[in-house]
């Protein structure tokens, strides 16, 4: 999994959700996910104070020097060459079998960052497919790549699992034009559709759990009810033997 922690997502904070507000917003995500197929996610994305500006850094920003394979090597707590390759392809096959989703987020230079879903077994090709159907323009040449160090994804054909896109990814996208006053004027207006910009933050809408109202205390007893008399029954009496008669 490719992790990145100097960006942090932006959500909105609500109090009181009206419950058709909700709805809607649960609806726009049910549309989008039968259009296009895959769970769609909008977020704002804002970089932390250690940002500085929100353009693509050069090449060399991404450079894996010693320190960092260093960091990898040490962060490794198994040793896979004590196990054979028969044991190694046996414990990636179960863990294969038990994944069945990737999440994978796509960041933009706008600041915005689209979230899908995707099944392990899927291209890389898949997602620059479905990154077409969304994006504003999509008769720019454009390209994707993970940090750090900077790689650009060139082989479509790797599944998510070859990718080490798996259980999840964060990939960056920049159109491949060259640095002019069209490229930034293209960087400069949105890079999602309408469409696709329309379910920004609806998950927080629809996710707000619902109000869960209090059962009303009992009422308290103002005094003890009285002790119910019990009816005294009549004790039955025997019949009394004549005193003429004799056995």
């Amino acid at each position: 999994m490719i992790v990145d922690g100097s960006w942090t997502l932006k959500r909105r904070r609500f109090t009181n959700i009206d419950p058709m507000e909700a709805a809607s917003a649960k609806a726009k995500l049910a549309a989008a996910k039968e259009k296009f197929g895959r769970e769609i996610r909008v977020f704002e994305t804002l970089p932390t104070s250690s940002e500085v500006s929100n353009t693509e850094e050069p090449d060399d920003f991404y450079e894996f020097t010693p320190e960092d394979y260093h960091r990898v090597m040490a962060s490794k707590k198994e040793d896979k060459f004590l196990k054979t390759r028969k044991i190694r392809e046996a414990e990636e096959a179960a863990r294969r079998s038990r994944i069945t989703k990737v999440v994978i987020r796509v960041r933009f230079p706008d600041n915005h960052t689209l979230e899908v879903t995707f099944h392990p077994s899927e291209t890389v090709l898949s997602l620059v497919d479905f990154i077409k159907k969304v994006i504003a323009r999509p008769d720019l040449p454009f390209y994707i790549y993970t940090t750090p160090p900077k790689k650009q994804m060139r082989d479509m054909t790797q599944d998510f699992f070859s990718a080490g896109f798996v259980p999840g990814a964060i990939v960056y996208f920049s159109y491949d034009l060259p640095k002019d006053d069209d490229a930034a004027a293209t960087n400069s207006a949105p890079f999602l559709q309408d469409e696709i910009m329309s379910l920004k933050g609806l998950e927080v809408i629809a996710e707000q759990p619902e109000p869960v109202q209090s059962a009303p205390e009992p009422a308290a007893t103002s005094a003890a009810p009285a002790p119910v008399a019990q009816e005294s029954k009549p004790t039955e009496k025997k019949p009394a033997k004549p005193k003429w008669f004799k056995m």
